[in-house]
């Protein structure tokens, strides 16, 4: 079984940066393909950024891309969502998942997310 738990949400202004941290265990040993995904207030869960295992293919929602950059510390299974530019429609709870790199693909492991709220 697979755990991941998020970190570093919280409540900032339009502009601001913030930046979420996910690590993943429970199965010593394994590299996982990774990404984050957001629900919005009476939205549906939506994706938001993924990596591969390695780093090497890298894939953003458009409604993120050239604000949010994702990386990851392959040797400690963590990956990181730097998010600059914040608007207020980027509120949401954000959740860190494995293994989708992609848009499109359905997560099979979830966090419990951590909450980003920001303010106009």
């Amino acid at each position: 079984q697979v755990q991941l738990v998020e970190s570093g949400g919280g409540s900032v202004k339009a502009g601001d940066s913030l930046r979420l941290s996910c690590v993943a265990s429970g199965q010593p040993g394994s590299t996982y393909t990774m990404g984050w995904f957001r629900q919005r207030p009476r939205k549906e869960r939506e994706f938001v950024a993924g990596i591969d295992r390695h780093g090497a293919n890298i894939d953003y929602s458009d409604s993120v891309k050239g604000r949010f950059i994702i990386s990851r510390d392959t040797v400690q299974n963590k990956v990181y969502l730097e998010m600059n530019s914040l608007r207020p429609e980027d509120t949401a709870m954000y959740y860190c998942e494995i293994p989708c790199a992609t848009k499109g693909c359905l997560p099979t492991y979830w966090g419990l997310g951590t909450w980003v709220t920001v303010s106009s």
